[in-house]
């Protein structure tokens, strides 16, 4: 288990710490992280449909996705639906599926350790199949002002050549 402290500010004046504690997700150390995990999606899924990496991926034209990304919190998964499906020139929101990881996975190395110590988003990956367990149908979206924030930065990332997926 790692640990780094970090300031926090408590009612904007005073600096306190905090101890962020985060043991690495790897392919050989997973089975301490506990579900539920969900996949955003543009793609509607059913029951029993399992999702396989070497497909195109949902961020970059013309990029096959080495791995299957999920994530232990919904509105992590949220970003996904809605991104996939705004990036596509789809409508509407996506879907969020809850899944099982039917192999070995690790932590997403696109947002672990990235702005923020850890791997706050529960982000995960797999090359291994994820089993559709069901959709989840109530799930809060980001609002509009976020998400074309969101596409906004990912645009100035893409044109600065940032838009990297380690993958």
């Amino acid at each position: 288990m790692l640990s780094k402290i970090l300031p926090t500010l408590v009612e904007g004046s005073r600096v306190t710490t905090r101890v962020v504690q985060w043991t690495p997700v790897t392919l050989d150390h997973c089975d301490h992280v506990e579900g539920p995990f969900y996949h955003g999606t543009k793609s509607v899924l059913q029951a029993g449909d399992e999702l396989t990496p070497g497909f195109g991926s949902n961020f970059q034209d013309g990029r096959v996705s080495n791995n299957i990304y999920f994530s232990a919190l919904i509105d992590t998964a949220a970003w996904g639906a809605q991104l996939a499906t705004a990036l596509s020139g789809g409508e509407g929101r996506g879907y969020i599926y809850v899944v099982e990881p039917l192999g070995a996975f690790e932590d997403d190395p696109n947002v672990t350790n990235k702005r923020f110590p850890g791997n706050p988003t529960r982000s995960y990956r797999t090359r291994d199949p994820l089993r559709v367990v069901r959709e989840l149908v109530e799930w809060e979206e980001h609002s509009a002002e976020d998400l074309s924030a969101m596409l906004e930065h990912l645009a100035r990332l893409r044109e600065q050549g940032l838009d990297t997926i380690e993958d």
